[in-house]
This record gives structure tokens, C-alpha cells and sequence, in this order.
């Protein structure tokens, strides 16, 4: 499928973002400016920055233009379901720690068809409430083959783009099904720390895995959140 044109021009300021060209709160170039350099008309280029807008990589500054948001957003796990943008029902988060290698749990590992002994990539992120209190916290575990691929997962620093973005433009290879297994058990002391309740908190866990379209996991997250926290509704038809 042929890339419109406006879908070129913002991947071409994603990759721009995620260089550092444009660091977190500086301001990209305007409809009017990309428009010229891009030999389009000023609704296309305003098309392009819109889609940087919805995906929560650019915010829109009175009297500035936009600029490169300061705050990384994500959502949580399980929550990306096809056409939804990045910071639709996305949060603030922080890193936790430094993305390291690890074998992962044997639910985990099962999930990405890792035989036992097999490290993964980790990355830790705690979700925020808008008072800055933990809503979740998500360990987000990748194969071998796919953090190779694409080192700058293994960077703390948040990929402007997005992870499934940055893993496509390395890689090739994109989510076309993912698959949530929720269930409920005790929090263990490190994830009561993480989300600032007691050791023994009941919490659901939510384990997302993400397949392209040869059914290869590209990605498994385990999400946590405290029982007070956690509520899922889902409409369909009768």
C-alpha cells in the first residue's frame, strides 16, 4: 500500500524527534513551513502535524506552534487496539530503572516462544494518575531477535515515536493481533513498592502479547494494577 503523503512527512518528523533534531519542548516547523519544504499544500502538512498531535508526540503551545511534549505518554497494557492513538486513554509515566536483559517469568516466556535460559529484553514503566500517584505498573518484555533489531530499546531515554513505530521502522515487522489474558492474584513486594501499597494487595494482572503477521510475538507486557484501581468495561451487540 502506497504511503500518502502526509503519513511520509510525519514519519519523516518522528524520525527527525527521535534523532534530538527537535528535543522535548522545542517547537517543529509550522504547516506553512513544511508545506514549502515539502512542495505540498498547507492542509497536507497540517494533516501530518495532526498526526503527531492524536499520537501524543507534539502538543499544541499558544502563540508558539507545536512543540515536542515533555512529558512521555503511554497507555496501558492491552489498551492498543487498532486505529486508537498513542495518548488516547494514554497516562504519564516514569521509567523504572535502566531496560535490562533477563530470563523472563515462564508465563512471559511462554508467551514470546522462549525456551528456558533464554534472556529478554525488559523495560519497566510505572503509570501515573493525574496526581502523580501510581495507577500501574507494566514490564514490557522483548525477544532477542526483536531488541537487536531496534537498540534503541535498550535506551531509558522515551522513544518520541513510540515503540511500535520505532520497531516497525527497524524491523519491518508490526502488530496485527494481540492477545489479553487478564487474572487476579496478591501483588509481590517488589510491585507493592512500585505502586505504593502494601505487600499482599490484591491486583489484576493483565498479560498482553502482541503477534505480526506471521503470528511471531514481537512484544509481552505484564501490566498490574491494584483491584481499587482497575475496572474493565467492554460493549458489543445482543
Amino acid at each position: 500500500m502506497a504511503v500518502l503523503k502526509y503519513e511520509e512527512i510525519a514519519e519523516s518528523l518522528r524520525v527527525r524527534i527521535a534523532a534530538g533534531e527537535f528535543p522535548p519542548g522545542a517547537t517543529i516547523p509550522s504547516g506553512r513551513d513544511l508545506a514549502e519544504q515539502w512542495g505540498v499544500s498547507r492542509a497536507t502538512a497540517i494533516k501530518a502535524v495532526d498526526v503527531l498531535r492524536n499520537d501524543g508526540v507534539v502538543v499544541a503551545k499558544q502563540g508558539t506552534g507545536f512543540v515536542v511534549t515533555e512529558t512521555p505518554v503511554a497507555r496501558p497494557a492491552g489498551a492498543r487496539r487498532a486505529g486508537s492513538a498513542r495518548i488516547l486513554g494514554g497516562m504519564p509515566f516514569l521509567r523504572v530503572g535502566t531496560p535490562d536483559w533477563a530470563e523472563p517469568p515462564s508465563r512471559v516466556a511462554v508467551a514470546l516462544g522462549l525456551p528456558p535460559g533464554v534472556q529478554a529484553l525488559r523495560r519497566i514503566r510505572v503509570l501515573q494518575l493525574q496526581d502523580g500517584t501510581p495507577n500501574s505498573c507494566v514490564e514490557a518484555w522483548f525477544p532477542p531477535e526483536i531488541a537487536e533489531a531496534a537498540p534503541r530499546l535498550a535506551d531509558t531515554a522515551p522513544i518520541a515515536e513510540g515503540t511500535t513505530r520505532y520497531v516497525r521502522r527497524q524491523t519491518g515487522r508490526f502488530p496485527v493481533e494481540g492477545v489479553d489474558v487478564t487474572t487476579v492474584r496478591l501483588a509481590t513486594d517488589v510491585e507493592a513498592e512500585r505502586l505504593g501499597v502494601p505487600t499482599g494487595t490484591a491486583v489484576a494482572v493483565l498479560l498482553h502479547t502482541a503477534y505480526d503477521e506471521q503470528g511471531r510475538p514481537l512484544v509481552c507486557e505484564e501490566g498490574v494494577t491494584p483491584s481499587s484501581l482497575f475496572e474493565q468495561i467492554d460493549t458489543y451487540a445482543m
